[in-house]
């Protein structure tokens, strides 16, 4: 089953999705890239974070500008989730062929 790939970015704030059935293709890489991109992206902020956190010192805007940032990490990296969840489910359904 070639389902569209759930892309890393939106449309106007709306899912955006790529119909095409090469994963080597130019937006495939793309997303691909992409998606590794916001996964390093998470880990910097993360580790940010977690020293943030440990310093007693932290201002309420510090704490609320990581919590920001930390959500935005977290909303990118649930959606690369489920885009590669979805692609494993389809390639898994191959092997049953």
């Amino acid at each position: 089953m070639d389902r569209p790939r759930l892309l890393p970015w939106s449309e106007n704030g709306k899912r955006a999705y790529l119909h095409a059935g090469d994963p080597k293709g130019i937006v495939s890489r793309l997303a691909d890239e992409m998606e590794e991109a916001q996964l390093g992206a998470g880990r910097e902020v993360l580790g940010a974070a977690r020293a943030l956190l440990g310093d007693p010192e932290a201002s309420r805007p510090e704490l609320r500008f990581t919590a920001a940032r930390l959500t935005e990490c977290l909303f990118d990296a649930l959606r690369v989730a489920e885009s590669r969840g979805e692609r494993l489910a389809d390639d898994e359904g191959e092997d049953d062929r």
